[in-house]
This record gives C-alpha cells, structure tokens and sequence, in this order.
C-alpha cells in the first residue's frame, strides 16, 4: 500500500469515526450514570493510562469509565477493551463540540495522559469546575507554552488542577511559566509493564520454536529498523533465531522483506502448517502478542526510532530482564536516555553497528546477563506513579 493510499485510509477512519461520537456515548451513557473520562492521543497513551484505569475501577466501582482517542491506531484497536464503558474519537476542537461532549459524558474526573492539549476542551471542563489531570507528562522547552507568543496555550494550561509529570526537566519547564501545582510522580507505563511478569506468558509456538537457541525478538519494527537488522540476521550464528513482530501488518511488505532474508523464514499465520522449530525466523504477521513474545526474549531490537516514527515501548522487554538495542533517534524519550546511561540499552546508527552490539550481545553470555539485569532492575526501581496518582485523588474525589 502506497504512502497516499494509507494516508487516505487513515484519514476516512479519522474523518467517519467522529460521526458516531455522540450517538455511541448516548447508548452507553445515561444522564445519571456518574463517569471517569480518560483522554489518550494513541496506544501508547493508552497504556499508560491503563494503571489508572484499573485504579479507578476499584477507588469508583460505580463510575463508568470513558475513554476518548484522538488517533485512530489506537481507537481500532483498543475500540473493544474490556476496561472501558465507552470508546470513542474525541470530536474536533472547537467550542460546540467540546461543549456538547461533556455534556454527554458528564465526567466526575477527568485524566488527559502523557499530552494533548485542546483548548476548548480544557476551558470547557475548568468552566464547570470538574477536576482534570495530566497523567504521565511530558514537556519540551520548544513546545508552544514556553514561547513568548504562548499566552493563549499557557491560559488552557491554567485548567489542569495538578500535572504529574515523568521527570524534573518538565517539571523545571512547567515552574519556569509559573506552574507549581507539579508533583514528579514517574511514568505509569513502569506500573503496566511491572504486573506482565506475573502473568502467564505462555506461547506454545514460541517455545517450539525457540527450543534451546538464543533468541533476538525484534518488537514494532519498521522497514528502516528491517534494513539495518537484515546483515546480522543473514550472516548470525546457527544458534541464533529471530522472532520479528512488524508494527504495522501490510502483507506486502512482510512478503518484500522476507524474500530478502536467506535464513528459513515463515509467518506466524502458518505456523500450524509446518514443523516451526526448523526454522530460523518467525515473522508475526498478527497483533496482540508482543508484549508475552518478550519473555521469550534473549535479547530485544525495539523498532521506531531508526526512522522518525517514534520509539515504541523498550519497557515492555525491559520488565523481563532483556537488554535492549533501538536506532538512532530517541532523544524525545527519557526511559531511552536513562536506561542508556545505565547501559542497559544499546543505540545503532546503522548496519554495521547493529550487527556489532548484536554480535556481542549474542556471543558474551556475561554482557547479555548483566545487560539484561540492569534493564529489570529500572522497571523494579521505577514503579509507584499509580499509587501517587492514586493517593491524590482520594483527596479530591469523596
């Protein structure tokens, strides 16, 4: 699918999912139906709202909780989540929508998770006086609230009754404009990923085909993540097999790049079909497995930050004790800096300095062993957001 063709896609779902907003929020919210609203751009804020979420559910069992997307990758998939009373678009910024949209959920609560500020939306809450927070945030000096011709944004921003923030930068940033209602509470996805160890984790076509071989899962890669791994993938050692979990399903271009690999390859979607421990890579041409395919990780490639797309979740594979290894363009991404700095994560420029660190990681049990532990040992350090989070709010909401 050419690059117009998935714009268009994206922008029909964009434009056709606001049309049944309020329609949807009419037969899932009644008038008297007190609720929780939990605002998130994508998946990724997704998740990190989930702690809360669950938090919710137990502080108000009897509040409904609605949560609203602003992209449709995250709406599409998480549109059935079980967490949730009502899944939803957030309709467009302007005053009628924002006002005719909280008239329908008529939140107790309001959390708007990592960012995303809309300004009617802001006003429209603070004008009826109910409580919004900034979940997991993050800000950035170049961000329009810390420019002189910022006064308008930074007026929304006098809306939130407190910001719990990820980390002191945005916190600095935050005071710098004269905001102290600012507590540095962490990110909540430490909270998330930290409950998957306990889960069952199990995947039996994983097991059958890791066997007793060393294995690299590279998780959301894009094909400027594929480009860089091919060489190492190519040219590994018998003993090393791969798992690859595309972000984004297009046959395709699983079909493209699988041809360009030499090693025995197949796709998930036929594993049943064949004796799937004779093979060397295992394409995932599905979605919802990633995040238990990690802990059957020996070592993880997190995809995104090769191109401009984004870092995906390097905590999802940290939690397991995996060391980790990303491209080039990760500075917007604090948990990527921090656990850098502990040598914990590994970033590559491009080919041959992937295949380097892979190389090493791969042939020095006692590198990938401490390398791994460093990265467990971040996720365990860095829980607790939720319950910050959580013990104010009980303070606000009787």
């Amino acid at each position: 699918m050419g690059v117009v063709a998935q714009f268009n896609k994206k922008m029909k779902l964009f434009v056709n999912g606001r049309k049944d907003v309020f329609e949807i929020l009419q037969q899932k919210i009644a008038p008297t139906d007190k609720t929780v609203w939990f605002h998130c751009a994508s998946l990724g804020e997704f998740e990190q709202g989930v702690p809360i979420m669950e938090a919710m559910k137990k502080l108000k069992p009897g509040h409904k909780i609605v949560v609203s997307f602003f992209s449709p990758s995250g709406f599409e998939i998480k549109k059935n989540t079980p967490l949730a009373d009502a899944v939803v678009y957030l309709p467009m910024d302007t005053q009628s929508n924002a006002e005719k949209f909280i008239a329908a959920v008529h939140p107790s609560l309001v959390f708007f998770v990592k960012y995303e500020f809309w300004p009617n939306y802001l006003f429209g809450l603070k004008k009826k006086n109910i409580p919004t927070l900034l979940v997991s945030g993050v800000f950035r000096k170049k961000q329009i609230f810390f420019k002189s011709y910022g006064g308008f944004m930074r007026k929304a921003l006098d809306s939130f009754d407190h910001f719990f923030l990820q980390e002191e930068n945005s916190e600095a940033l935050l005071k710098s404009i004269g905001f102290n209602n600012v507590t540095v509470s962490g990110d909540t996805r430490f909270d998330r990923v930290s409950h998957q160890i306990e889960m069952d984790n199990t995947l039996k076509f994983a097991e059958d085909f890791k066997g007793n071989s060393l294995c690299i899962v590279c998780g959301s890669t894009w094909p400027e993540d594929e480009a860089v791994l091919l060489d190492y993938i190519n040219s590994s050692p018998e003993n090393v097999k791969f798992i690859i979990a595309p972000h984004k399903i297009e046959p395709d271009k699983i079909e493209a790049f699988t041809k360009t690999i030499i090693k025995k390859t197949v796709l998930h979607s036929i594993k049943d079909e064949v004796n799937i421990s004779e093979y060397s890579v295992l394409i995932i041409d599905c979605i919802g497995l990633l995040s238990k395919l990690y802990s059957y990780a020996d070592i993880a490639y997190v995809g995104g930050a090769m191109g401009k797309t984004g870092l995906h979740n390097i905590l999802e594979p940290a939690t397991f004790g995996v060391p980790i290894v990303i491209g080039k363009n990760y500075n917007e991404f604090p948990e990527a800096i921090r656990l850098q700095d502990l040598a914990g994560l590994y970033s590559v420029k491009n080919t041959s300095e992937c295949s380097e660190i892979l190389n090493k990681l791969a042939a020095n049990d006692n590198f990938r062993n401490k390398t791994g532990m460093i990265c467990g040992h971040f996720v365990n350090k860095n829980t607790g957001a939720t319950q910050k989070i959580v013990n104010y709010i009980t303070t606000i909401l009787k």
